[in-house]
């Protein structure tokens, strides 16, 4: 009997329910690599990321930053010819990765999602002034001010409105949500 589950299987567990097929089929073409269109800005390439989750290398993907560097263009998926689920996989490894707070420090997208989920659970709505907290800090006094300015644009013109909007029925909301992400009580 297996006391743990090996890294490959539990991120095939994650996978289960998308529409490809499992890492496990991937024929380490590289194209999935070629194509991507953010591989420059990775420290691995989805291609090494296959073949390092199939090793078991779980330390060595968490530590990495290519599956919150994806741009979710789902190009890589189009052209597997082995019709793996390639940006499915780069999700279940964000959400993997914040499930055990695994991931490489001073990571945007880790804070950004926890702030996005936050708000979710919060109002059932999407409000893009508080999302923005997350990632502002990181930006120059220049870029500050420009997003300042267009926020403010917006909100004059009724665009974008001052305060956020909750919507009907969010305590059930909140009960289904609870139910599928483990998070505490709304703040």
């Amino acid at each position: 009997m297996v006391d743990q589950l090996s890294f490959s299987y539990e991120v095939g567990n994650l996978m289960y329910a998308s529409h490809g097929e499992p890492i496990t089929n991937c024929l380490q073409c590289g194209i999935c690599s070629g194509t991507c269109p953010a591989v420059e800005f990775m420290d691995h390439t989805p291609r090494q990321i296959i073949g390092m989750i199939r090793a078991d290398l779980k330390d060595e993907v968490m530590a990495s930053n290519t599956y919150w560097t994806c741009a979710s263009c789902y190009y890589c998926t189009v052209r597997c010819p082995a019709e793996i689920d390639i940006a499915d996989m780069m999700y279940a490894l964000k959400r993997y990765s914040m499930w055990k707070g695994q991931f490489q420090a001073g990571l945007i997208g880790p804070d950004f999602s926890e702030a996005f989920v936050k708000m979710i659970v919060n109002s059932g709505r999407s409000f893009e002034p508080l999302l923005a907290a997350t990632y502002l800090p990181k930006f120059s006094a220049g870029d500050i001010i420009q997003e300042g300015l267009m926020a403010t644009g917006l909100v004059l013109s009724g665009k974008m409105p001052l305060l956020p909007k909750k919507i009907k029925g969010l305590k059930k909301f909140q009960q289904m949500v609870r139910r599928i992400i483990p998070i505490g009580e709304p703040s």
